[in-house]
């Protein structure tokens, strides 16, 4: 990965260093407070219930799309 070096005001640095949750990187600081999420923060957001609606809804709507391409290419010939 490729990295930049910058400056910034010690104030600046204090306040970043202040929003640093134990572990993170300031690169993950900085991630984080400015809108960039990591998918692992969607894990868990889901109830069980709610994850298996939601499996089955993908399902449904691949399957709907796999009849849907079959149909056209039916067409095609």
């Amino acid at each position: 990965m490729a990295t930049k070096t910058i400056s910034i005001t010690v104030e600046a640095y204090e306040r970043l260093k202040g929003e640093k949750k134990e572990r993170e990187s300031f690169t993950e600081v900085i991630n984080r407070i400015t809108g960039r999420r990591s998918l692992l923060e969607l894990a868990g957001i889901l109830s069980d219930k709610e994850a298996g609606e939601l499996r089955a809804h993908i399902k449904e709507m691949r399957l709907a799309t796999k009849k849907r391409m079959e149909r056209v290419r039916e067409s095609l010939k």
